[in-house]
């Protein structure tokens, strides 16, 4: 029986204690050096400051971007930082992958009994995203008072609903950008270009236009990182259709994402390139 026929049979709380492990183990090593992980988490969330920075010296020189506000602009933007969180904490491996396919390491993913995605996924956790994800919750907190959007049940969970959906489409960009290393050599620029992009997803994808609103919402869909699903948080009655379309889309993009890079495993898997 194929190492792949076993892992399909694998259930989720298979999955889920394997996991447990990895990440334990994985945790322990990374504070066994207190000193990286403090000093990396600063540097991590000094980063964030400069976009809060870069917001407030702009709306001191213009009341408004096409419509929004400071504090809509900083719902914007820690909604991004939160949605990001994921692809930072549990895919950050994917960095890793095309230079684990050119020395040919990767070809022990291929040999264990488990589904090769989740095992090369599973071995890093990069600590570095909790540091992000603490300044975007503060940042989303302070955005909603602000702006003095009633607090709901409702609305506390189409916030995370659709905080799942936005990252789902950062997640899957990344899995398209990394599985090109099985088909291109020199495929880091691919991963550096598609990571640059997320740094439109603090803007509303309204100041775009033309061909490159066309791109950032069907191609490259960086306006669904949090562009489209904040509008079903923010005003949910005037939320266009594809806000309402976003949680389906991501699971599409991400299933489609999976599917290319396994794809691209089974191509390794069988050359040995």
């Amino acid at each position: 029986m194929s190492t792949n026929t076993v892992s399909r049979k694998r259930g989720l709380s298979f999955y889920a204690r394997i996991y447990k492990k990895i990440l334990i183990q994985d945790l322990k090593s990374k504070m066994s050096y207190r000193a990286d992980f403090i000093i990396s988490t600063i540097g991590m969330i000094m980063t964030n400051l400069s976009g809060f920075v870069t917001f407030l010296i702009l709306f001191r020189n213009f009341p408004s971007i096409n419509g929004w506000d400071y504090h809509h602009m900083l719902f914007l933007y820690g909604f991004s930082l939160v949605a990001l969180t994921p692809v930072q904490c549990f895919f950050d491996n994917n960095w890793n992958l095309r230079f684990q396919v050119q020395s040919g390491d990767f070809i022990k993913y291929c040999f264990r009994p488990i589904n090769v995605f989740f095992y090369f996924m599973s071995e890093v956790f990069d600590v570095k995203g909790l540091g992000q994800l603490a300044f975007g919750v503060g940042t989303l907190v302070y955005a909603w008072y602000h702006i003095g959007m009633e607090v709901t049940v409702l609305r506390i969970c189409l916030l995370i609903l659709f905080l799942i959906t936005a990252s789902l489409f950062m997640i899957a960009i990344m899995n398209f950008a990394a599985a090109t290393c099985f088909w291109i050599v020199g495929s880091g620029y691919v991963m550096v270009i598609m990571f640059r992009f997320k740094d439109f997803a603090k803007y509303p994808a309204s100041i775009f236009s033309g061909i490159f609103k066309v791109i950032f919402t069907f191609i490259i869909p960086i306006a669904f990182v949090a562009y489209y699903p904040s509008l079903a948080v923010l005003d949910p009655c005037e939320a266009p259709v594809l806000s309402w379309c976003a949680p389906l889309l991501g699971i599409l993009f991400f299933w489609l994402s999976y599917k290319f890079w396994m794809l691209g495993v089974r191509k390794y898997d069988f050359t040995g390139s």
